[in-house]
């Protein structure tokens, strides 16, 4: 039995593929970029900063590791607590968990590029009627459901139904032809986008960090102002004992003894309060290293970290260092690309589609049952209420507020650096002076406690030559501390080690 023909086309495959040319050609031409030139707002930095005349040139560092910039403190115990930041923080495990998603929108964003292919299979099954007209002065036949024919007299009519069930397989691929670069500007603002997502780790990160560290030196700081306490209250002991003495032998008033147990009752309750303050610090420093306050616990130490020369570094160096910044630039960069893909809507989408398979109600795999296509489709919207000219003023006012954004953020990070700079320099001033103030309270309590006990002084002036060297002393302390999380702050505000 001679095979039937293969369907015929209205056009052979030759024709079709001479058609496609044309449109295939459109993929070799360089598609003219519709994104406006990218460039970075332009910003006036000073030469230098404010709060400090010696400057070095600043090199490209996007690519140097900020590293473990806590050990420049020597405090295995702060290493530790900002690895646990590192490991079990969860606002740093969603920070990253952001950037992952931002990575995977890229991939999808690149495979846009590459055709798309889609197998099909289905099975249909179908029921068609077919009905006739009678005579009505005759005999008609008619069909009763049981017999095929049945013959009768009068009006009649005729009706058959058949049952079809037809198979199909094939295969569908499309590909978009990125001519007007509606894909790349969009590929492009996803790839800013996930690298503005990456430099969001490094600024939740060195938050973190920092928070870290300033709640330990605070929390050491609490530790040694209890310490002082501490031998404060046994020195104020000391005292009572003596009044009472020469109380008891006539020497001493009953007011003496009263302002020494004054005195000593209150350095206990200021000793006391400091918990407070530790059990704070401690339960915050247990939530950033992502755990319960109840599992966390620090034992106590004194405060004995030294605060490190901060060297010379030049403005620009913020823009190299900082997470933040690079953050908010790639927003820029991405913002622009998002007007070039806006304005690609206006122009229509050309795209190359091919299909094929078998179709039939016999059976599949045969010639006769098999069918393609392949040519170009074109698509231009014509009337969309107005919404490309929508998305491309909302692209334009995106741009706008991530250049402000941009440039508001540069300010700010002036701003941080001068504040710490100012901080430091004037706290190392106050620390000289303080340390001075501190020696001579010590000499003052000496001499009055001294007087007191050859009897030429009265123990009220013992009592205050007492608290103001115990003030002197803790302000030297917080005075620490304060540099400390000053320094950190500037490590912080230069985008992490220096």
């Amino acid at each position: 039995m001679k095979r039937p023909p293969a369907p015929s086309s209205s056009l052979s495959f030759r024709s079709r593929l001479l058609l496609s040319l044309p449109f295939t050609g459109l993929m070799l031409l360089a598609g003219c970029s519709l994104t406006p030139p990218s460039q970075h707002p332009e910003l006036d930095l000073p030469p230098n900063f404010k709060e400090d005349g010696n400057w070095k040139g600043a090199q490209p560092a996007a690519h140097v590791p900020r590293g473990d910039w806590q050990r420049i403190f020597n405090d295995r115990q702060l290493d530790a607590i900002l690895q646990g930041v590192e490991v079990s923080n969860a606002s740093l495990a969603n920070a990253a968990a952001r950037a992952r998603e931002s990575a995977a929108l890229l991939s999808a964003a690149r495979m846009a590029f590459l055709p798309t292919l889609d197998l099909n299979a289905s099975t249909t099954r179908s029921s068609t009627g077919i009905s006739g007209g009678g005579n009505n002065n005759g005999t008609g036949t008619f069909n009763t459901g049981d017999n095929d024919n049945n013959t009768g007299s009068g009006t009649g009519s005729s009706s058959r139904s058949r049952i079809t069930t037809q198979h199909s397989i094939g295969a569908t691929s499309v590909w978009e032809i990125d001519l007007w670069g509606r894909l790349r500007h969009n590929a492009r603002a996803i790839t800013a986008d996930a690298q503005s997502a990456a430099a969001e780790v490094e600024v939740t990160r060195l938050s973190l960090q920092s928070q870290a560290a300033q709640t330990y030196f605070s929390l050491r700081s609490v530790d040694t102002q209890r310490a002082l306490l501490d031998r404060q209250i046994k020195n104020y002991e000391r005292s009572l004992e003596i009044t009472r003495n020469r109380y008891e032998q006539g020497v001493a008033s009953r007011g003496d003894v009263a302002q020494a147990e004054v005195q000593l009752a209150s350095t206990r309750a200021s000793a006391i309060e400091t918990g407070v303050q530790r059990a704070t610090l401690e339960h915050a420093l247990a939530v950033l290293v992502g755990q319960a306050p109840a599992a966390f616990g620090l034992g106590k130490e004194n405060l004995s970290a030294t605060v490190p020369k901060v060297p010379s570094v030049m403005p620009s160096r913020l823009l190299e260092r900082r997470p933040d910044i690079a953050s908010a630039e790639r927003q820029v960069a991405a913002a622009n690309e998002r007007i070039g893909a806006a304005r690609a809507a206006f122009f229509p989408t050309i795209s190359l589609g091919a299909s094929g398979g078998w179709r039939g109600m016999g059976k599949l795999l045969t010639m006769p049952t098999r069918y393609w296509s392949l040519g170009p489709d074109l698509a231009q919207p014509i009337l969309d209420g107005g919404q490309r000219i929508a998305a491309k003023a909302q692209a334009d006012a995106t741009y706008d507020a991530t250049v402000a954004n941009y440039r508001q953020v540069v300010l700010t990070a002036l701003q941080e650096v001068e504040d710490s700079l100012a901080t430091l320099r004037i706290l190392a001033q106050e620390a000289v002076v303080q340390e001075q103030a501190v020696k001579a309270a010590r000499e003052n309590e000496r001499i009055a406690l001294n007087a007191y006990t050859a009897g030429t002084d009265t123990y009220l002036n013992v009592a205050i030559a007492q608290a103001s060297s115990l003030n002197a002393q803790r302000t030297a302390l917080d005075l620490q501390a304060r540099r400390l999380n000053a320094t950190v702050a500037l490590i912080t505000a230069l985008g992490g080690m220096w």
